[in-house]
């Protein structure tokens, strides 16, 4: 099977003035009753102590394995749930403390792309309609300037004028992703979280989204969360990529750094099983032993060290701080770099 050609990748912006999205310590603990008096049997971790930052433009990839935190996270930045603990600013507004109106800014400012076009399009109504509905709810707009503007988002994801009249079950899956990031662009957002956008369309449709998304991104200035399994594409499209393991990021730095050069001992096993980035590079696959702990009962210390091939006797008594080594922080025993701030 050829690779399919990604898009090329839209360079940083030139300075860093602050971010667009500042996330610091986000935790969401989930209670777990047994029984039928509901009693507690602990605290589910999905996500603890998370933090990050996505500048205007920029893609921020989030990788790790199922159940470390990824779709938990992103439910959290959409304002779906309420974290436990922790802060999200957005423009330098604190999310969480927004009353009605400025969460419904917010909303309309940060949209969303989800896993599966074939569950996320209202297979009752009609393409226009679906795309327009942000609009109906949220944009004083007659009848005709809002088919205006359902026609103008359809031409912008390459779908032509007579899309607007069908229904979802009459497009491929390709086409349905199409139609979702229409309508996630109808409010003219500054940033979409991308859950999963490609992983469950066919190979050969895959690299023609990403590649609608690069075009998207350098056309309009959007940024991105992007979420997926798909550790090249996300190396690829992402400016950034954040590394999570059991609720926590093990490391985060410039994308093609951590592609290329992973530090941490898990980002090393993750990208070792991926495509390379570089078709003319080789790696050597690493196989890490066990199960992923369950985030009931994660193990003490670094919740890596039972895995991890380079563990050391107090790697299972001391949690390790995101530290700075080689240009990216680094959650990691192995690195003795000072402990650094991440937003």
């Amino acid at each position: 099977m050829t690779r399919p050609e990604l898009p090329e990748k839209i360079p940083s912006p030139p300075t860093d003035n602050g971010g667009l999205l500042e996330v610091s310590n986000l935790t969401k603990h989930f209670p777990v009753r047994r029984g039928v008096l509901g009693w507690s049997a602990g605290l589910v971790r999905a996500v603890d102590g998370v933090s990050f930052r996505i500048r205007a433009g920029t893609t921020l990839g989030l990788v790790g394995e199922s159940g470390c935190g990824k779709t938990t996270t992103s439910k959290l930045i959409l304002a779906l749930a309420q974290p436990t603990s922790g802060s999200i600013r957005f423009q330098g507004e604190d999310v969480l403390a927004l009353g009605r109106p400025g969460l419904r800014r917010y909303r309309r400012a940060v949209q969303a792309v989800f896993q599966d076009p074939y569950a996320s399009l209202d297979p009752r109504m009609r393409v226009g309609a679906i795309v327009a509905e942000p609009l109906v709810i949220n944009e004083p707009l007659d009848g005709a300037a809002r088919r205006r503007r359902v026609l103008e988002l359809l031409d912008m994801v390459g779908l032509p004028e007579r899309s607007a009249g069908l229904f979802p079950h009459e497009f491929s899956g390709g086409q349905r992703q199409r139609i979702a990031i229409a309508r996630a662009l109808a409010l003219s957002p500054r940033m979409i979280v991308l859950d999963e956008p490609v992983s469950a369309l066919d190979v050969s449709i895959r690299a023609q989204i990403l590649n609608l998304l690069s075009d998207l991104q350098r056309r309009l200035g959007v940024a991105y969360l992007f979420i997926a399994h798909d550790l090249a594409a996300v190396a690829h499209m992402s400016h950034q990529i954040a590394v999570m393991y059991l609720g926590k990021i093990v490391e985060w730095g410039d994308a093609e750094s951590v592609a290329v050069a992973p530090k941490h001992p898990y980002t090393q096993a993750l990208f070792s099983a991926a495509l390379p980035v570089h078709l003319d590079e080789r790696r050597d696959e690493i196989v890490l032993s066990g199960e992923v702990p369950s985030p009931l009962d994660p193990p003490g210390g670094c919740r890596f060290h039972p895995r991890c091939p380079f563990a050391m006797p107090h790697c299972a008594t001391e949690e390790p701080a995101l530290r700075q080594e080689s240009g990216r922080l680094v959650a990691c025993h192995l690195y003795g770099g000072a402990p650094v701030a991440t937003t």
